[in-house]
């Protein structure tokens, strides 16, 4: 082997691999959906069950806010300004605000879904 100057020899230089995607064995949530594997189903099957609990949820509030109500007219034969009076101004306020509730949860449920997919 011929004589070489130290300044002269090679050096190795090893590192971790560099990779423009991760592992193999690693998919994002937003791959499995994009590619309709059975994982990106179940992802989208979980937020469209949560948003049927919260419309469930809010049929079975609505039910109870007006469902007794005609057994109540029916109890006032006379109350014809009365079943008036609590249809146009006694259930506006709670259908609003149930309304209101449902719109925020099901923002915060695709918020929640979108911040899962992304993986923040």
């Amino acid at each position: 082997m011929p004589n070489q100057d130290p300044a002269e020899r090679r050096v190795v230089v090893t590192g971790p691999p560099r990779r423009s995607r991760p592992a193999s064995g690693y998919y994002r949530p937003r791959t499995e959906i994009d590619e309709q594997t059975t994982l990106g189903h179940t992802y989208v099957r979980s937020l469209m069950r949560t948003q049927l609990r919260a419309a469930f949820a809010v049929v079975a509030v609505l039910g109870l806010l007006v469902g007794p109500l005609p057994l109540l007219f029916a109890t006032m034969p006379d109350g014809h300004g009365v079943a008036w009076a609590v249809l146009g101004f006694g259930l506006y306020a709670p259908l609003v605000l149930l309304a209101r509730w449902y719109v925020r949860r099901a923002e915060r449920n695709e918020r929640d879904f979108v911040r899962l997919v992304e993986d923040r």
